[in-house]
């Protein structure tokens, strides 16, 4: 296991900013950088042992720093989107940024993904793992409470990336943090991720309205394009006639998992089946956003001048439902005094040789 260090440029030339490499012994290599908490590579064998990286992202940190498409950060202090940039609570309405039409998304205008964190490393003989600290403040981006997070990647043998969140408060506040990593498994960028088989272990989604806000109902996915419950080409069903995909674009919607709340479970399974790269999801979340890049738009200059095309990375981030805070009947994000914010997602990489 090995772990190492180096610079990764400066923000306004005079905060410098770190980039980390996590190695274990079986040819399996992260990189993060402290801003934003941004995943920038995972390097992963395919079935002939050669490795490829399998995330979309940048060369250098000038290009993060100017990025609107939140490569592979850490979201926060709220995933996905709040409607009208406000919510109520404790008889207290609070008014966020709106930093998308009317809607908060991804924490605002300055959200976790665009500010730097404090790191340390850590390692054993079977891990190797990077800390990383963030205090919002009061009043940031409109949030109630100072809130001190705390995110922690780990690398294990198994080839695992395991993220433990944690965070704590002074004041009634909401939390719901993810990552979001654009994931291409064929080690191949430049291609589209529609020849990728998806498995969801969910058997509802949340339907969104005309603003990608849900419309508060759990909708089942049988007989519809949103039905991943068995192992689907993400492209099979992406162009047909669906008024979700109309809204959406394509895939942009919470599912709701098939598990116990709180209970680490298998969400997901992502395939390539040209390479034979696979990928299995486990989360403590009760919800996931399968994104499937439908705003990737053939203008974006990604790492090594590749050009990352439409649909040429998908997004499975793990989280509690989008507007939780409007939709009482949705799982609950607000996060109170003296309790604690903690959310654990792997994402666990292997070969599928069938």
């Amino acid at each position: 296991m090995e772990i190492s260090v180096q610079p990764f440029g400066k923000i306004d030339d005079r905060v410098p900013i770190d980039l980390f490499t996590l190695k274990n012994n079986r040819n399996f290599e992260v990189k993060i950088t402290n801003y934003g908490g941004t995943v920038v590579s995972i390097a992963v064998p395919d079935r002939n042992g050669a490795p490829a990286d399998v995330v979309l992202g940048y060369d250098a940190l000038d290009e993060y720093l100017r990025g609107t498409y939140y490569f592979g950060c850490i979201v926060g202090r709220y995933a996905n989107r709040i409607a009208n940039g406000s919510f109520t609570l404790n008889n207290k309405k609070y008014h966020l940024a709106q930093n998308e039409s009317d809607n908060h998304l991804h924490g605002g205008a300055r959200g976790f993904d665009k500010v730097c964190w404090d790191a340390q490393t850590y390692k054993s003989k079977t891990i190797v793992g990077l800390e990383l600290y963030y205090r919002s403040t009061d009043g940031e981006e409109g949030y109630p409470g100072n809130l001190a997070v705390t995110v922690k990647y780990t690398v294990t043998e198994a080839n695992e990336l395991r993220i433990d969140y944690q965070a704590v408060t002074d004041k009634p506040t909401l939390a719901n943090l993810t990552n979001h990593t654009y994931f291409n498994l064929s080690g191949k960028p430049t291609g589209d991720i529609l020849g990728h088989k998806l498995m969801l272990k969910a058997n509802a989604f949340t339907p969104v309205d005309a603003t990608l806000i849900p419309t508060g109902e759990l909708r089942s996915v049988t007989g519809t394009p949103m039905d991943f419950t068995q192992p689907v080409l993400i492209g099979a069903r992406i162009n047909e006639a669906d008024n979700q995909f109309a809204l959406g674009k394509g895939y942009d919607h919470n599912w709701v998992l098939d598990k116990d709340a709180n209970a680490f479970e298998l969400a997901a399974r992502a395939k390539d089946p040209e390479s034979g790269r696979a990928m299995d999801v486990y989360t403590t979340e009760p919800g996931i956003q399968f994104y499937s890049g439908n705003f990737l738009d053939n203008q974006i200059a990604g790492k090594a001048g590749a050009i990352y095309g439409h649909r040429s990375g998908f997004c499975l981030e793990t989280q509690h439902f989008p507007d939780s805070p409007n939709k009482p009947e949705f799982p609950s994000t607000v996060l109170m005094p003296g309790s604690k914010y903690t959310q654990t997602t792997v994402y666990k990489f292997f070969v599928d040789q069938s």
